[in-house]
C-alpha cells in the first residue's frame, strides 16, 4: 500500500496550492493492484510526483509511505531493495545508457538479483513492441519512441508490485501505444501488481481503477 499524506513539493508549494488537486496536500491510499491515472497539465508536478514517490527527490512537505513505513526513513539498502524487487519505472527522459545496445539496456534490469524472466523473454516483448529490429543497435541513436518502447520493456522485465510511469507514450503512435499500452496490462494483470500512470490528457488505454487531477 502506498499512502500520501498532505504532501506538497516546496519548489512548487505556493504554486500548487493555489490550484485544487486530488493529490497535492491530501490524505489518499493507493491499494495494491490498483490501476491509477493522474492527469494534469504541464508544470503542476507531475514529474516531480513520480520522482517523490521513487525517492529520487525528498524536498517536500508530508508524507509518503510505502507499506506504513515513511520513504525518508528508508535507508540506501531499503530503497535498493525495494527497487530491485517491489517497484519499477519509466522515467519521461527515458535513462536509457546512450553507448549501450537496446538489448544490454534492458538487460540492466533483467538481471537484478535473481531474474525475474529468461532471457528469450526480451525477444517477445520486443516483437510484440516491434523493435526487433534494434535490439542490437545503440539506445543513443534510435528515435525517441523507439526509446520509449526500450524503456518500458526494461521496466517489465524485472519483479515489481507497483509500475510508475511518467508519460510512457508521449513519443508513440496510436498503434504503437495500443501495443504497449497492451503489453503492460498483461504483466500487471500477471502479477497482480498496480501502477501510477501520468499524463496530460484522458485516455482508454486501461481500465483505470482510479482516475485523479494533479
Amino acid at each position: 500500500m502506498i499512502q500520501l499524506k498532505t504532501i506538497v513539493p516546496l519548489p512548487l508549494k505556493d504554486k500548487l496550492l493555489q490550484r485544487p488537486s486530488d493529490i497535492w496536500n491530501e490524505t489518499i491510499s493507493f491499494q495494491e493492484g490498483e490501476w491509477i491515472k493522474i492527469k494534469a497539465p504541464s508544470g503542476t508536478g507531475k514529474t516531480t510526483f513520480i520522482h517523490c514517490l521513487y525517492s529520487l527527490r525528498t524536498d517536500y512537505d508530508g508524507n509518503i509511505l510505502w507499506n506504513n513505513k515513511d520513504l525518508k526513513n528508508f535507508s540506501t539498502t531499503d530503497l535498493a531493495a525495494i527497487r530491485q524487487q517491489e517497484v519499477s519505472i519509466v522515467f519521461q527522459d527515458l535513462r536509457l545508457f546512450p553507448q549501450l545496445t537496446a538489448k544490454e539496456n534492458i538487460e540492466v534490469n533483467r538481471v537484478l538479483q535473481q531474474p525475474y524472466y529468461n532471457q528469450d523473454v526480451i525477444d517477445t516483448m520486443a516483437e510484440q513492441l516491434g523493435i526487433t529490429h534494434i535490439l542490437h543497435q545503440k539506445a543513443g541513436i534510435c528515435s525517441y519512441g523507439e526509446q520509449q518502447r526500450i524503456a518500458i520493456i526494461r521496466a517489465l522485465v524485472q519483479p515489481f508490485k507497483w509500475l510508475l510511469m511518467d508519460e510512457p507514450f508521449s513519443h508513440l503512435d496510436e498503434a504503437n501505444t495500443l501495443k504497449s499500452a497492451n503489453l503492460i496490462a498483461t504483466e500487471c494483470t500477471k502479477r497482480n501488481a498496480g501502477f501510477i500512470l501520468t499524463d496530460l490528457e484522458d485516455d482508454t488505454h486501461f481500465k483505470y481503477s482510479i482516475k485523479l487531477s494533479l
